[in-house]
């Protein structure tokens, strides 16, 4: 673990940042910004929690509007917790990484339990679901002003960079996290996160920086040489591909055939298109048909990117009749409530290739599901 840095510019890196967070702070749906921030307006520890959920794996910019409308619909934790799983999956759809979504739930329904009262130390929020080191080092400092260090992508990079660390960031989160340690001031912990968050997102960005505005590029190592070098990348692994079949049928009125998949597992617990399992052979042409129907197979493929694996999906289509009954564990959903199903991006764009506009929200997809 070895780091090369002048241990005399570490009291000074906190205050620099400080001092351009005071001036330049994003201005984000969730957060009371430094101008804001006094004795009557402090940060909600649910907007911090929810908002802190939503961005694991995601973009700012996909969470804003699903944040937003979260917050419009369930102003507390305790209006959360007293909603079913569905209304929360439904809402979650397009965003991604469903377990957050359930995990979102459970958390919601622990924290009502206690009178709506979110733990405030990083050792307790750890006990809730789907609140892991990070997630609870960010909430306390920013939500209850604990000294936590606070290190997510954006963090690792601004402190790669400045102490020149040289190994792989999956070798280097013990050193970035000692270095995040020392650094984290005893006042204003949550805003000197949120700051190192924003000087990532915005100055220090993965290609091409702006090291000539950074408020550390007098004492950032590397700085004057290869920024763009750290953090240093690990070989990318090679993302295999799975195949598999989906069956459009619809009904005459309509309505379109769905089921859940398992709660356990890749999307769990959300709606999807009858199928094949997935895997790295193609299935056969009528492999996981849900109903014996004349299925027509739909020109091209429909293609996704999950974390691990790329998908390829043949989709088929079939006319059903009126009154057909919906096979086991299945449901026929009509064109009216189809928009509103927990359906990940992947299913949505399934459906679409046979019917175009039939899945539209109000609020499009932004984000890789996985």
């Amino acid at each position: 673990m070895a780091i090369s840095a002048s241990a005399a510019a570490e009291p000074h890196v906190a205050d620099a940042v400080l001092a351009w967070y005071d001036r330049h702070a994003r201005r984000l749906p969730w957060r009371v910004g430094p101008k804001e921030r006094g004795a009557a307006r402090r940060p909600d520890p649910y907007h911090v929690w929810l908002s802190e959920v939503m961005l694991q794996q995601t973009t700012v910019a996909a969470v804003k509007p699903y944040f937003e409308d979260f917050i419009s619909r369930w102003p507390t934790v305790q209006h959360l917790a007293a909603v079913k799983s569905d209304d929360v999956m439904r809402a979650w759809a397009g965003l991604g990484y469903y377990s957050r979504a359930r995990n979102l739930k459970a958390a919601a329904d622990a924290v009502a339990t206690n009178g709506g009262h979110f733990p405030d130390t990083a050792e307790m929020l750890q006990r809730l679901p789907g609140v892991g080191s990070y997630t609870a080092a960010a909430i306390a400092a920013i939500a209850f002003g604990r000294a936590e260090p606070v290190v997510d992508g954006n963090i690792g990079r601004v402190i790669s960079r400045l102490f020149a660390i040289a190994e792989p960031i999956a070798v280097a989160k013990p050193a970035i996290r000692v270095r995040q340690t020392a650094l984290t001031p005893a006042e204003r912990p949550g805003d000197y996160a949120q700051a190192m968050m924003d000087l990532g997102a915005t100055v220090c960005t993965p290609k091409r920086p702006a090291c000539d505005v950074c408020p550390l590029a007098a004492m950032c190592l590397a700085a004057g040489g290869e920024p763009e070098r750290y953090p240093i990348k690990a070989p990318k692994a090679v993302r295999p591909t799975r195949r598999g079949n989906a069956y459009v049928a619809i009904r005459q009125d309509g309505a379109v055939l769905l089921r859940y998949r398992p709660l356990k597992g890749l999307l769990g617990g959300m709606a999807e298109i009858p199928g094949s399992d997935w895997a790295e052979t193609a299935p056969s042409a009528d492999a996981g048909a849900p109903l014996t129907l004349a299925w027509l197979k739909v020109p091209g493929r429909v293609k996704h990117v999950f974390t691990h694996f790329r998908l390829e999906l043949n989709v088929f289509s079939a006319a059903v009749e009126a009154a057909e009954p919906a096979p086991d564990k299945c449901w026929w959903s009509p064109p009216s409530e189809l928009a509103g199903e927990a359906l990940p991006s992947v299913m949505r764009n399934a459906i679409e290739a046979v019917l175009p506009g039939a899945t539209e929200r109000v609020r499009p997809p932004q984000a890789r599901d996985g």
